[in-house]
């Protein structure tokens, strides 16, 4: 199965600047119904993400998402195998890596985005092996 990350990608990814606030983050997930934002720089290359479980209720509203984004982001590009965004996400323990093109922000994918592989399929047991006809040997 040579799937690309760009067919299972949400392509209409939101993003969001170092600058911007932990109240304007918080809104901006809430009405896109999202659970993480990547955070750009100035030319849309990626330099942190942020997550809901990220903005904790205790957090001033007026901080800055700089200060609280996690800086390690994890990249694929759009043309790679699903497969090396699987084995980043398991081997990370993380639930979403960041799709770029030359660099720049394209898309999201999720780990929910990868179940679809599976979704449609119907994975049936293999036969259990059959009883050997070979008669044991004699010494």
């Amino acid at each position: 199965m040579n799937v690309k990350v760009s067919e299972l990608m949400s392509e209409s990814v939101v993003t969001t600047q170092p600058h911007k606030t932990v109240e304007h983050v918080r809104a901006l997930l809430e009405r896109n119904r999202l659970s993480a934002v990547p955070v750009v720089d100035s030319s849309e290359e990626p330099v942190g993400i942020v997550s809901a479980t990220d903005l904790l209720p205790d957090l001033k509203p007026n901080s800055p998402i700089s200060s609280i984004m996690t800086e390690k982001v994890y990249t694929v590009p759009r043309y790679d195998d699903v497969s090396t965004a699987a084995r980043v996400m398991r081997n990370h323990k993380i639930h979403r890596v960041v799709v770029t093109h030359e660099q720049r922000v394209v898309g999201v994918l999720s780990s929910f985005d990868l179940l679809k592989l599976v979704e449609g399929h119907r994975f049936v047991a293999k036969n259990p092996p059959s009883k050997s006809t070979r008669r044991p040997r004699s010494r």
